[in-house]
C-alpha cells in the first residue's frame, strides 16, 4: 500500500530530480557533441578526447534510466556510481573541494532526496 503524499512534497521532489536530470542530460549531450570547450576540460582531467564517447554514454544512459519512473533506483545507483568516478578524478587533481569535488556529491543529493521525498519505499529503506 502505498500513501498518498502531499502535492507540494511531490513538486519539490519533481523539481530536484528534473534538476538533476536537467544537468546531466546537459553535461552528457554536450560529451557526445564534443564542442572545444569540453574535448579540452576532458584532456585537463586525464581523459583523452575518444573516452568522450564512453563517458557520455554512460552518464546520458544512467540519467535515462533515472528519468523513468520504474527504473529511476537503477539509475540513482549508476549516477551515483557516475559520480563516485567524477569525485576521483577531481580528487586526484587535488582541486578545490567545494566547487569540483563535491559538486558531484551536490547532483547525487538533489537524485536521492527527489526520490526519498515521492517513494516510501526508499525512505523505508533508508530509515
Amino acid at each position: 500500500m502505498t500513501k498518498i503524499i502531499s502535492k507540494s512534497r511531490l513538486w519539490t521532489a519533481r523539481i530536484m530530480s528534473g534538476l538533476a536530470i536537467l544537468f546531466m542530460l546537459f553535461d552528457s549531450i554536450l560529451k557526445l557533441f564534443k564542442p572545444a570547450e569540453v574535448v579540452e576540460g576532458t584532456v585537463v582531467l586525464g581523459y583523452a578526447e575518444h573516452h568522450l564517447l564512453v563517458i557520455g554514454i554512460l552518464g546520458l544512459l544512467s540519467t535515462l534510466l533515472y528519468a523513468i519512473p520504474r527504473t529511476t533506483i537503477l539509475g540513482a545507483i549508476l549516477l551515483t556510481g557516475y559520480f563516485g568516478g567524477v569525485i576521483a578524478t577531481h580528487l586526484r587533481l587535488d582541486n578545490p573541494l567545494f566547487s569540483h569535488i563535491l559538486f558531484p556529491v551536490y547532483i547525487a543529493v538533489l537524485v536521492w532526496w527527489g526520490i526519498w521525498l515521492r517513494d516510501e519505499r526508499v525512505r523505508n529503506f533508508i530509515s
